[in-house]
C-alpha cells in the first residue's frame, strides 16, 4: 500500500513517504551517501548486474558502471550527491523510479569550485532477496541551480535507519 502525504511548510513542500516508497527512498538516499562517503565497495551493492546507466556513452552492466564511476572516488575527484523528490512504484512493487536533483562540486586547476547542478533518474527493481538495485540510471545537467526548495532537499536529514 502506498502513502505519501504531502504538506507545505514555510519554505519547503514535503512528502512523508510511507512503505516501499520509502524503502526505494532510502535506498536512494544510501546510494548516493555511497559516493559522498567515497565508499566504491558500498556503491557497487546498489547496482544490479544487469544494469544500464547512460551519461556520455551507456554503461552496461555492473562492471562497467562501476569503472566508469570510479571517476567518483578519490582525493582529488569531483564530489556529487543527490535526493529523491519523486518516487513512484509499480503496484505490483517489483519496479520503481526515483527522481530528483543532483549537485556536483569540480575543483578546476586553479583551485577554484564549480558548481553544476542537474536531475537524475533512477529506475530500481526489487531483488529475490527483497533488496532494491538499480537498473536503469540517467540525468541531465540543469542550464542552473534549481529553485530554492529543490535544493534544500540536498539538506534535509535523511530519517532513514
Amino acid at each position: 500500500m502506498k502513502l505519501r502525504l504531502c504538506f507545505a511548510s514555510l519554505l519547503l513542500p514535503v512528502c512523508v513517504f510511507g512503505g516501499v516508497e520509502n524503502e526505494v527512498r532510502c535506498r536512494e538516499i544510501a546510494f548516493s551517501q555511497s559516493v559522498e562517503n567515497q565508499d566504491a565497495a558500498a556503491f557497487a551493492t546498489f547496482i544490479d548486474a544487469d544494469a544500464r546507466f547512460i551519461g556520455a556513452g551507456v554503461q552496461r552492466g555492473a562492471d562497467a558502471v562501476v569503472a566508469a564511476w570510479s571517476v567518483f572516488f578519490g582525493v582529488a575527484a569531483p564530489r556529487i550527491m543527490w535526493r529523491p523528490q519523486y518516487i513512484e512504484v509499480l503496484e505490483d512493487a517489483t519496479l520503481a523510479l526515483s527522481r530528483g536533483p543532483f549537485k556536483m562540486v569540480v575543483t578546476e586547476a586553479d583551485g577554484a569550485t564549480k558548481e553544476h547542478w542537474g536531475t537524475y533518474n533512477s529506475i530500481w527493481r526489487k531483488q529475490d532477496d527483497g533488496t532494491w538495485k538499480i537498473v536503469f540510471d540517467a540525468g541531465n545537467d540543469a542550464a542552473g541551480p534549481p529553485a530554492e526548495e529543490v535544493q534544500a532537499l540536498l539538506e534535509q536529514d535523511a530519517d532513514c535507519e
